[in-house]
């Protein structure tokens, strides 16, 4: 059974920083593309970060030059470091492992940046 788990989300002061992790089990997840969404209240979900099977990453310009997203095969993880937060990256951040056409979600996990 495809699952997908996160991880690391909390509350952090502006400024600080957070690294998300997503737990794969069930896919062969050095085929997958890794990314990262995120859903503010009252927004639509919006992909922030991807990471190919061979390792090449893509960001939103909200992110880029804050976030990293990564991934350890061996360890089936797929992870994103978030720096400099501010007060409009609070939301849910979802881990998504797509391929071939396919999409398999997590759960979510809430990161809240405030003083």
């Amino acid at each position: 059974q495809p699952q997908l788990v996160e991880s690391g989300g909390g509350l952090v002061q502006p400024g600080g920083s957070l690294k998300l992790s997503c737990s794969a089990s069930g896919i062969f997840f050095s085929e997958y593309t890794m990314g990262w969404y995120r859903q503010a209240p009252g927004k639509q979900r919006e992909l922030i970060a991807t990471v190919t099977s061979g390792g090449r990453t893509n960001y939103a310009d909200s992110v880029r030059g804050r976030f990293i997203i990564s991934r350890d095969n061996a360890k089936n993880t797929a992870y994103l470091q978030m720096n400099s937060l501010k007060p409009e990256d609070t939301a849910v951040y979802y881990c998504n492992a797509h391929r071939f056409g396919v999409d398999r979600w997590g759960q979510g996990t809430q990161v809240t940046v405030s003083s």
